[in-house]
């Protein structure tokens, strides 16, 4: 329900019910394993991983979210949900964002926007996990054993060469990693991140989901299995032994293992392009949405 439309749709109870009800079936199998898992004190090293790095909630990714497009008819729930109010002849998203909501919006359309423009490059063979393991003592997933001696990944580090474009996984490099590489800045993103990126690509979910409600649930729930699976070839080819949870390696330390990882990061890359320009759309139409009504509010209180 996220296609483009100059008019708002209002979406009846027989139209909404049946999409509410898609949108938590659809999800349902991400968030119940999670929410078992943290009842026994276990945790999965990628499914984990987007509830933890990424701040939002099981029961957040549960809610369903029509967009700013949409007005919905006879919904209780949204009648109190911050973020909505009432319109003509239902509830729809409030047209009025904080500053800060506006600001982060406009970040993540230029962000996007850039990196959308780019050659993507398949060569860093996600060597930024064993960069943040490289040459310390310091044990960074205490529950996931490394798969590799330390000499093993040092050699491999060495010898392969580390050419990150991220920032916030470059951040987490060792201090002995972050010496072999160029150093990178927070205020860089915007000229560095390139569309093969790994973690470009699961960051679309943080997006979609700091765009909500403006953005509907649909286009969070797409970004959210993208980043699944772009989180599972970053565990496959890191150091660590996950075989405990049924994943197989990709031996990155080897030539076969390195085309391997560029192969799949390649049908990533080329899978997050339509992706990401649904999310460029979507903010973009939302934030000039935003900035339509708030200049109707004016011309009224004027």
């Amino acid at each position: 329900m996220c296609e483009p439309a100059e008019s708002l749709t209002i979406l009846q109870p027989e139209d909404w019910v049946q999409l509410e009800r898609k949108h938590r079936d659809r999800v349902q199998p991400w968030i119940g394993p999670r929410l078992a898992r943290r009842q026994r004190g276990e945790r999965h090293p990628v499914d984990d991983f987007l509830f933890e790095y990424y701040r939002l909630s099981p029961s957040q990714l549960s809610s369903w979210h029509p967009g700013w497009r949409h007005e919905v008819v006879g919904n209780p729930r949204l009648s109190e949900e911050v973020g909505y109010r009432r319109r003509s002849v239902g509830h729809g998203v409030d047209p009025v964002v904080s500053d800060r909501k506006r600001q982060r919006m406009q970040h993540a359309q230029r962000l996007l926007s850039a990196t959308q423009d780019r050659s993507p490059g398949f060569s860093c063979f996600g060597l930024h996990e064993w960069a943040m393991v490289y040459r310390t003592q310091e044990v960074r997933h205490e529950q996931v054993p490394l798969r590799l001696q330390p000499k093993q990944i040092a050699a491999t580090v060495e010898s392969v060469g580390l050419s990150c474009t991220h920032f916030d996984a470059y951040r987490f490099f060792t201090p002995a990693a972050k010496q072999l590489h160029p150093a990178l800045q927070r205020s860089e993103q915007v000229d560095l991140e390139q569309p093969g990126c790994i973690h470009v690509g699961m960051d679309l979910y943080r997006f979609a989901y700091e765009s909500l409600p403006l953005v509907c649930s649909e286009l969070v729930a797409d970004c959210f299995e993208f980043a699944r699976d772009s989180r599972n070839l970053d565990m496959r080819s890191s150091p660590y032994d996950l075989s405990a949870w049924g994943l197989t390696p990709i031996a990155i330390e080897t030539p076969e293992g390195r085309r391997k990882h560029a192969h799949m990061q390649r049908s990533l890359a080329e899978r997050a392009v339509p992706l990401r320009r649904r999310l460029v759309t979507e903010i973009q139409d939302a934030l000039q949405w935003v900035q339509r009504r708030a200049a109707v509010g004016q011309a009224h209180s004027d």
